[in-house]
């Protein structure tokens, strides 16, 4: 009796892993030997099951996907790089908001590569984002937020002072308060040429998520709606290039303001 797919993909990492590394073309034995760090004898029984069940075929001790084996494991391979960025930090993501991320761009987080969930104390959360500033070298700072760090004055300044744009969508509460407490400070900083202010015109459900160059850091509410100082942190460039596309996501639905 043939054995289910599903359980002929997964429930064996050397099979699973033959398939993956099938994906990019024809392998010689050797290789995935080598790739897979086990022997022929162990091998072969899982590869003789994968031919049986019509996801690959071999020649001359070389291996290849078969059209099925093709269609598969090209599926396979983003459900496993989204479990692969989930799975370590699964109860962060579990027990944190991540509803305001627009459907298209909920798939693609298999793109949150190289993160790090940070938890730091009280006294060190505002000096962590600070240091996320620092990079003076950057060309452009983008950030959406419901708040103001409390030192928002220096690091604007010398972010300016070193001609780097800074793109900053608010909330509409925090766009008030600015209004409110913090006029004369954003009135100098649109007058920069280097800052642009929007206001988002719906609601956030998350605290800030802000990237430039080198990083993304996102804040994300928990499901109770409560706030507990953790964000994480990326740098790979395919997150970056994901921080970009959310950034936009919510550009269009802002409008900019030139003057308070």
């Amino acid at each position: 009796m043939k054995k289910r797919l599903l359980d002929v993909i997964y429930a064996s990492d050397k099979r699973k892993n033959v398939l993956l590394l099938l994906q990019n073309g024809s392998q010689k034995m050797e290789h995935l030997l080598d790739s897979i760090k086990t022997t022929r004898q162990a091998l072969l029984p899982q590869i003789r099951i994968l031919e049986d069940h019509h996801l690959v075929r071999h020649y001359n001790d070389t291996y290849e996907l078969t059209t099925i084996g093709k269609l598969i494991v090209d599926d396979m391979r983003p459900l496993l790089s989204t479990v692969e960025v989930l799975g370590p930090d699964i109860d962060y993501w579990g027990t944190h908001n991540i509803d305001f991320i627009p459907p298209d761009l909920l798939k693609r987080m298999r793109e949150f590569k190289n993160c790090k969930i940070i938890n730091p104390s009280v006294t060190d959360l505002y000096s962590m984002h600070k240091s996320f500033h620092d990079k003076k070298n950057t060309g452009s700072v983008f950030k959406v937020t419901n708040f103001l760090y409390p030192d928002y004055r220096t690091i604007f300044n010398e972010l300016l002072e070193n001609n780097v744009t800074i793109n900053y969508i608010v909330s509409q509460q925090l766009l008030d308060k600015i209004k409110t407490e913090h006029y004369e400070d954003f009135k100098f900083f649109i007058g920069s040429e280097f800052f642009n202010l929007y206001v988002y015109n719906n609601g956030f459900k998350f605290l800030f998520f802000t990237f430039d160059d080198f990083h993304i850091v996102i804040s994300l509410l928990r499901t109770d709606g409560d706030f507990d100082g953790k964000f994480i942190l990326c740098s790979d460039p395919d997150a970056l290039k994901w921080g970009k596309d959310l950034f936009d996501h919510y550009l269009k639905d802002s409008t900019q303001i030139t003057e308070l």
